[in-house]
């Protein structure tokens, strides 16, 4: 059964450009739960950045996927107002384009594939892959949300979330992240390469395009080595 991994980056709106009712609809709780002005001010600029997390306040700016029988793949990322040419790395091209073009390469590449791999896709990959995939009136090929227990998922889109898979469905207390999984595992984290999804914003306000697309590669590698500790020490087949 063909495999592909896959994972996103994604950024946030300027909280400046937003309009008074969303602000208010996304800050309306913190005027009841605060109690002084600047646990508020706190607040709200933890809200600011975190509006990168939802699909209603971002947008995607990489999609990378990767093939795992032949270890290449593609990461497709915007570079607003450059021309970049496509290039390839160790098996990796890079392609420039807008959201909604990263959107239907996506759907359309994953059509030959019947088994995806992820790490916290169910909770956030897909569901910000779908919505704003309606944004752009693109129609997703499969459905990678079919069921969250992999002996019901069906046969030509089993997704298995290793977010899902090693914290046992949510039994365990807390739910490591990529990085704390690659570390007790013994892998190489993406986050070694002096880049992690909180600064994904400021490069892509610095510009700084090409170094996002290639942080995730890196989300990519450690998403394969991860699914081959599960797959080999953990998966009861």
């Amino acid at each position: 059964m063909p495999k592909l991994i896959f994972d996103i980056e994604t950024i946030g709106e300027d909280w400046d450009n937003l309009d008074k009712t969303t602000q208010e609809n996304l800050t309306r709780w913190l005027k009841r739960e605060t109690v002084s002005e600047e646990e508020f001010e706190k607040g709200v600029e933890d809200i600011k950045n975190g509006l990168g997390f939802s699909p209603l306040t971002g947008e995607i700016v990489a999609i990378g996927v990767l093939d795992y029988e032949t270890n290449k793949g593609a990461v497709y990322y915007q570079a607003p107002d450059q021309n970049y040419q496509d290039f390839e790395e160790n098996g990796i091209v890079f392609r420039a384009m807008t959201e909604k073009q990263m959107l239907e390469n996506f759907w359309q590449g994953i059509l030959e594939y019947n088994e995806f791999i992820s790490f916290n896709g169910r909770c956030f990959d897909v569901p910000f892959l779908m919505i704003r995939s309606a944004v752009h009136e693109v129609k997703p090929s499969k459905d990678l949300m079919s069921n969250r227990y992999l002996n019901n998922q069906k046969f030509n889109a089993l997704h298995i979330d290793l977010m899902d898979q090693l914290s046992f469905y949510g039994a365990v207390r807390r739910k490591g992240s990529l990085h704390l999984f690659c570390r007790a595992l013994g892998l190489q984290s993406p986050k070694d390469g002096g880049v992690t999804g909180d600064e994904v914003q400021p490069l892509f306000k610095a510009k700084e395009y090409q170094k996002i697309a290639r942080y995730n590669v890196g989300d990519l590698s450690a998403t394969r080595d991860l699914y081959e500790k599960w797959d080999k020490y953990i998966n009861i087949k």
